[in-house]
């Protein structure tokens, strides 16, 4: 069995991270904040705009700790490996530079039959006091690992509302998207090398799906939050399907009270789902 199931639950050891105001705001143009108005958003995307205090987004905790240890689950082909969901807990908001540990964990191997689903998290707490600051929750789809008779993991109910959202935004990618996403951290080539793309049986390299998620994110924060961070707690979605740089993302929000849910599309075709959010009530 190439899965080592005993990973389970191992936590790394805790790691050094920290992050500076110039890579919170790469971060968030990298998501597209300012894009459609590069005079909106200055909280993010600037750090000296007069009466304008910088924030982080919410999101940005998913790309911390790009170049830290991640726990091993076995000698197993991940050729197949695509991004299946994410998601961040926040416990207080982030500060716009800081000093962290990270440590990371396997949460749980499934069977999913054609393939295998792994769980992982990783948590980032306060250098000096160990104060929990922000989880970050992952999960990955390994096409072609499955089968080896495990559990099918936990059932997720999941179901939209049954009226027309509270608001519904529209964001438009650019078509050099990926190349400024990836230089907050994730320098996976298939969103780069048209050589890669083409071997994964992409036309052109892709948008990571961590910068729809930052996309989706601004949608929710603005629309459900007031646009103030400190009012997220929580964020997550699914990944459905890729999106290519230039694609123009439909964001649908539906709000009740501290609830949110949330889905975007490409035109009809769905590319992230399953999205929640807890937001803290004006």
């Amino acid at each position: 069995m190439p899965f080592d199931f005993d990973a389970v639950g191992r936590r790394t050891e805790r790691e050094p991270i920290s992050w500076t105001s110039a890579e919170a705001m790469l971060y968030a143009v990298g998501v597209g904040a300012g894009g459609e108005n590069p005079l909106e958003e200055l909280a993010f995307t600037t750090e000296n705009t007069k009466d304008v205090e910088q924030q982080v987004l919410p999101t940005f905790a998913v790309v911390l700790g790009w170049g830290t240890s991640r726990p091993s689950y076995g000698d197993v082909d991940t050729r197949g490996l695509v991004a299946a969901q994410t998601g961040v807990v926040l416990h207080k908001p982030l500060p716009v530079s800081g000093h962290a540990m990270i440590s990371r964990a396997i949460d749980g191997i499934y069977d999913k039959g054609s393939g295998a689903f792994v769980s992982t998290s990783a948590e980032i707490t306060d250098a000096d006091s160990g104060e929990v600051l922000v989880e970050v929750k992952g999960g990955a789809f390994i096409r072609g690992q499955g089968g080896f008779g495990g559990d099918r993991g936990p059932a997720v109910t999941w179901a939209l509302p049954d009226r027309e959202p509270d608001a519904t935004v529209e964001q438009v990618t650019l078509e050099r998207q990926a190349l400024i996403y990836r230089l907050t951290g994730d320098r996976n080539p298939l969103h780069s090398d048209p050589a890669i793309a083409a071997a994964g049986n992409f036309d052109r390299p892709i948008l990571h799906g961590l910068c729809t998620f930052g996309f989706a994110g601004r949608a929710v924060l603005h629309h459900a939050a007031g646009s103030d961070s400190s009012r997220v707690r929580a964020i997550g979605a699914r990944f459905s399907s890729p999106v290519m740089p230039g694609d123009k993302l439909t964001t649908s929000i539906w709000i009740d009270g501290s609830a949110v849910q949330f889905r975007t599309s490409v035109g009809d075709r769905v590319v992230l789902d399953h999205g929640t959010a807890e937001v803290v009530p004006a």
